[in-house]
C-alpha cells in the first residue's frame, strides 16, 4: 500500500475557524461552510492550499472511541499574522518530524487511516507523537470525489 515520506516540517503560520467535534458527531461540513467565503478576506496568504487539521486529546490514539471530541481547523497558511479577520483565529504549527501520505481518493474513505494507524504505523520505526494531525488540500483536492488527491500529516517520532 501506501508507502510515506518522513519530512521535518518547518514551523507555520495558519489562520482559520476552527469548532469541536468528534468522528461520530462530524461538523467538518459545517467548519468548512463557513471558513471558505471568508479565504478571500485573508491576506499574505503564502499559496492555494487549505489546510484541515486536527488537535487531538493526549491520549485519543490510545484507546480510541468515536464519541471523542477533538479540535478541527479550517485553515490557509500566512506569512504573518497582520491583518487576520475577526472571525478568523491563528494557529501556530510547531516543526517536528512527519510521515506524509500522498492519497489519491475520496476523503470519506477512512481505509487509509485504517492502514496508516493498524498497519504501517506498528510497523514501521517511528511512533505517534503528540502534535497536530492535518491534511494538505491542493489544486488536485475535489472534495469527496474518487479522483481527489491531498497529502496527510502525521506527526511522529523515531521508537
Amino acid at each position: 500500500m501506501l508507502k510515506p515520506r518522513i519530512e521535518a516540517l518547518k514551523e507555520k503560520r495558519l489562520v482559520g475557524k476552527h469548532l469541536r467535534m468528534s468522528l461520530a458527531q462530524n461538523r467538518t461540513e459545517e467548519l468548512w461552510g463557513s471558513f471558505m467565503p471568508m479565504i478571500k478576506t485573508i491576506s499574505n496568504t503564502i499559496s492555494d492550499n487549505k489546510f484541515s487539521l486536527q488537535v487531538y486529546p493526549k491520549d485519543y490514539f490510545d484507546n480510541f472511541d468515536p464519541t471523542i471530541e477533538f479540535e478541527k481547523w479550517a485553515m490557509v497558511e500566512v506569512v504573518d499574522f497582520i491583518n487576520v479577520p475577526g472571525q478568523c483565529s491563528t494557529f501556530v504549527l510547531q516543526a517536528g518530524l512527519y510521515a506524509v501520505f500522498d492519497y489519491k481518493g475520496s476523503g470519506t474513505n477512512s481505509r487509509i487511516f485504517e492502514y496508516i494507524f493498524s498497519s504501517w504505523l506498528p510497523n514501521s520505526d517511528y511512533i505517534l507523537d503528540n502534535r497536530p494531525h492535518f491534511e494538505v488540500l491542493g489544486e488536485k483536492y475535489k472534495n469527496n470525489h474518487p479522483e481527489s488527491e491531498e497529502q496527510i500529516w502525521i506527526p511522529v517520532r523515531h521508537k
